[in-house]
């Protein structure tokens, strides 16, 4: 007894010195210890999604990845596999393991290395959340105190669905959710066995253990974790042998993207970041839609790259990329591949036998792949076609219809002679590159053209697809929402909008003759002509727009006053600084983005309200919970019916110029995502419902043929193609074509819909140039050649280079939208007038025509009988063959 006595008291005290020393060791680190109530609300750093608006996921920011999950998503197995390996004893302890850590201790004394951390579940959230991954006892005395204060304050299944979530996982995973779609790009309940056990054994050393960086050390992990997992009977021996002996399926993979729409998810995110901040933006698990569905958008681009490539083809094939055997001569001995810069070793590899399909993907996987462009090298040439190897070891055979238009490109004005056989095209060895159009493979190369769309609602203001070039991974520049550029006759309806709002009706007669004005000041005449340089004396409004004539648009522009005519520009949202104040302005010399002209379109087309542009429809925050939604302006048509305080009313210069000021900036594209929903709000009237309504029935002349050809009124409209190819008569449009071509566009609307492209070069002073007959492409479809496509001939202008584009857009979208014009205002009245004067007339016949006029400014007097010119009669007649349009 006398030994038992003192060894209690010992241990007493011992306990008692132990006890007080952890009090201590508490209090001393008791400032640097985070207070875990935070993990009551805890909000995980997780990636900015944005999707279309009908739910299509374009594109991921953020850099961590993380798909948070909730505890009842998480199959049973992966928690199993989880607990079984890192903490089987996890619903036992109250946050540490007593037994691992007296197994710890034991290995570091009989090692004296830090093998074995004992870390429970709770510990390593607990280090996730606060701590680093340093080994030091400092930090796993504090990671211990954190844990116990972790498990008082949250439950068993809450810090489980937390650690599910924060945990890392290796390639900038986070959390289970991200680590599936990472390594096996699919959700979380997708996942076979072999694969959940991957994943569960990474959290120990995620960097080497991961099956991407580290397969067989990753395979070793997998079957620890199988084992524990059958050690605990979660699993059958059956089931291990299978899971053990599976083979590795992991690959890296990016976000789940469903739509590829590079431009739009870019503006979204640059406004994000703007109103968040790029931080914020890209960790706060932001929601984002956008106002484009994906139908749309795709369609956007499909038309664009094919227009692209239209242009492209028209002008001629500029070669191979290089050579890796039969070299032509005129080609360097010394680099097979002239314009790449390659680390794959082709030196004394001149002959064909040299090469097998390894190294010869091994080329072709340096090539840069820009979608929808396939790298690829010829293997063989056929008389009428070729066989070609693609990066991805596909063997494709490109028929003659996929040849055919390779001529040789000299110039952007000239073409070499059209091709009798694939080998006036190509040859074996080339390196090239295909794409696939309408089923068929065809060859391609990178277009140096550059080209923009945009669409929007005229409604509204959302937009409808956007797209900034021919690709976003080629050039990150926006030419839809950034690109300023001289926007030619697209300018012409906003200046005879102004016409009409000083007195002019469509029926006014305006002098289509040629205008040779002496500056004295220059010493230079100025002498505006049309394209082409036809006049056709005495026109009248309607036709002279539909004809795009160019001194009519002058005389117009005389009649209102050129400074009246540059602050009414300013109506439709067109910044002020970028009109000029001389008479060029007229013909479209100020330059507008793409986004500007279609908003400026989309008064006409909305009947005379100015709309915001806008690209984000909603904001939900991490949880899915709303926190923004769009609450753009709207069109009106009787405002004073819904709104006491509103007006069907234009504003006047005053009002307009302030709003501009205020509200709708050069930066039209930007919202503010702080606002909260507010109530419809009507959008500003700029100008009247009639003037709308004329300007937009002009237009219409302009997209289709008009009169009669057997009574010589045949005239056609400078974007006929697009009345043509979509077959129906409620759009209108207008083509743009500025001095030599440099700038093309087309810009035209449906009621529901308003949409701009733009077709020029980036280096502004080269020209679009001129396409000669390629006959291989006129004898395809010798009725249609001339319409659209790649077979249109003659000088590049806005009804050929980007026309197209529109009129593919618009297929798309009005393909189930029924027959619907544009409604008419009160006070239009509509009366029968000859068509050579514009005044009213008692005949009926091809000599006349019905107007719509504004009441009050229709004609009151009527054309006598002996002043009436039938055309019929006269000896001069234009084909529209041999009719250029401009």
């Amino acid at each position: 007894m006398k030994y038992i006595k003192p060894l209690i008291l010992f241990s007493f005290l011992s306990g008692l010195l132990g006890f007080a020393a952890l009090v201590g060791i508490y209090f001393y680190i008791k400032p640097d210890l985070p207070s875990v109530t935070v993990l009551k609300d805890v909000r995980l750093q997780t990636p900015m999604q944005i999707y279309t608006k009908d739910g299509k996921l374009i594109s991921q920011y953020g850099v961590k990845r993380r798909i948070p999950v909730k505890l009842e998503e998480v199959p049973k197995q992966l928690v199993d596999a989880i607990i079984a390996t890192e903490d089987s004893r996890f619903y036992e302890h109250h946050g540490i393991d007593p037994i691992g850590i007296v197994r710890a201790a034991v290995s570091l004394v009989l090692t004296g290395e830090k093998r074995q951390g004992a870390s429970t579940l709770t510990m390593q959230l607990a280090r996730g959340f606060f701590l680093s991954r340093e080994k030091t006892y400092i930090r796993k005395v504090k990671e211990i105190f954190i844990a116990l204060h972790m498990e008082q304050e949250l439950s068993k299944q809450e810090i489980l669905e937390l650690y599910l979530n924060k945990i890392e996982l290796g390639h900038r995973s986070f959390g289970f959710g991200a680590a599936s779609q990472v390594y096996y790009g699919k959700p979380l309940t997708e996942l076979s066995l072999a694969q959940i056990a991957t994943i569960a054994g990474l959290p120990k050393a995620p960097s080497v253990l991961n099956p991407i960086s580290g397969p067989e050390r990753s395979v070793e992990r997998r079957r620890v974790v199988l084992l524990r997992m059958l050690d605990e009977n979660y699993i059958t021996r059956a089931q291990f042998d299978e899971a053990a002996s599976a083979p590795v399926t992991a690959r890296k993979h990016g976000a789940e993207i469903e739509v590829d729409a590079p431009y739009l998810a870019d503006v979204i995110y640059s406004e994000m970041v703007e109103t968040y901040g790029k931080e914020e933006a890209e960790t706060g698990g932001y929601q984002v839609y956008a106002t484009a569905t994906s139908e749309l958008q795709l369609a956007a681009q499909r038309a664009v790259i094919r227009n692209l490539h239209d242009y492209d083809e028209r002008h001629g094939y500029k070669g191979a990329l290089g050579y890796l055997w039969n070299i032509p001569k005129s080609e360097s001995k010394d680099e097979k591949i002239p314009i790449l810069s390659l680390s794959f070793d082709v030196s004394n590899r001149t002959e064909r036998a040299m090469w097998d399909d390894t190294s010869l993907i091994s080329v072709l996987e340096e090539i840069p792949y820009i979608k929808p462009l396939v790298p690829s090298v010829v293997k063989v040439v056929n008389e009428k076609s070729i066989e070609v190897l693609t990066v991805n070891g596909e063997t494709r055979t490109i028929e003659w219809d996929g040849l055919d238009w390779a001529r040789r490109y000299i110039t952007d004005f000239r073409q070499g002679n059209d091709p009798d056989t694939a080998a006036d095209v190509t040859r074996e060895g080339a390196v090239i590159y295909i794409r696939e159009q309408d089923g068929e493979w065809r060859i391609a190369q990178i277009p140096e053209v550059s080209g923009a769309f945009i669409a929007l609602n005229p409604k509204n203001g959302a937009v409808e697809a956007v797209v900034g070039g021919y690709s976003f991974y080629q050039s990150q520049f926006n030419r839809a929402t950034q690109a300023k550029r001289q926007v030619g006759s697209n300018i012409k309806p906003f200046v005879y909008s102004a016409a009409i709002n000083s007195g002019y009706t469509l029926a006014s007669i305006i002098n289509d003759a040629p205008i040779n004005q002496w500056n004295a000041a220059t010493g230079v005449a100025w002498r505006p002509q049309n394209s082409p340089a036809e006049y056709d004396g005495p026109i009248r409004m309607r036709k002279a727009l539909g004809k795009s004539k160019n001194v009519v648009s002058v005389r117009l522009l005389r009649g209102v006053g050129l400074r009246e005519t540059a602050n009414y520009l300013t109506r439709f949202g067109f910044n002020k600084e970028d009109i000029p104040l001389d008479e060029t302005v007229s013909l479209g010399s100020s330059s507008h983005t793409p986004l500007e002209v279609a908003r400026g379109m989309s008064v006409i087309a909305n009947g005379g309200y100015l709309v915001n542009p806008h690209f984000i429809s909603e904001v939900l925050d991490e949880n899915g919970e709303q926190l923004w939604q769009a609450n753009p302006v709207w069109a009106c048509h009787r405002c004073e019916e819904e709104d006491d305080t509103s007006t069907s009313q234009p504003l006047d210069e005053d009002d307009i110029e302030a709003l501009l000021a205020a509200q709708f900036n050069e930066d039209a594209g930007t919202v503010d995502l702080t606002n909260d929903v507010e109530e419809k709000t009507i959008a500003p009237q700029v100008i009247s419902a009639q003037n709308a309504f004329l300007v937009a029935e002009m237009m219409r002349t302009g997209v289709r043929a008009n009169g009669n050809w057997n009574k010589k009124t045949y005239w056609l409209g400078t974007g006929w193609r697009a009345r043509n190819i979509l077959q129906r008569t409620d759009i209108a449009g207008k083509t743009g074509t500025t001095n030599d071509s440099r700038d093309t566009w087309f810009s035209g609307f449906h009621k529901d819909i308003v949409a701009t492209a733009w077709v020029g070069f980036d280096n502004m002073s080269r020209q679009l140039g001129r396409a000669t007959r390629n006959q291989n492409l006129i004898n395809k479809d010798p009725e249609k050649f001339n319409w659209i496509g790649n077979a249109l001939i003659g000088t590049e202008d806005g009804a050929k280079a980007a026309g197209p584009a529109w009129i593919r857009f618009m297929e798309y979208a009005l393909a189930d939208k029924p027959y619907s014009p544009l409604p008419v205002p009160e006070d239009i009245v509509r009366v029968r007038i000859d068509r050579t004067s514009g005044k009213l007339t008692n005949r009926t016949d091809h000599t006349t025509l019905f107007e719509y006029f504004l009441q009050g400014t229709e004609p009151t007097v009527y054309v006598r009988d002996n002043d009436v010119v039938d055309p019929a009669e006269q000896d001069e007649t234009t084909t529209p063959e041999s009719e250029e349009i401009f």
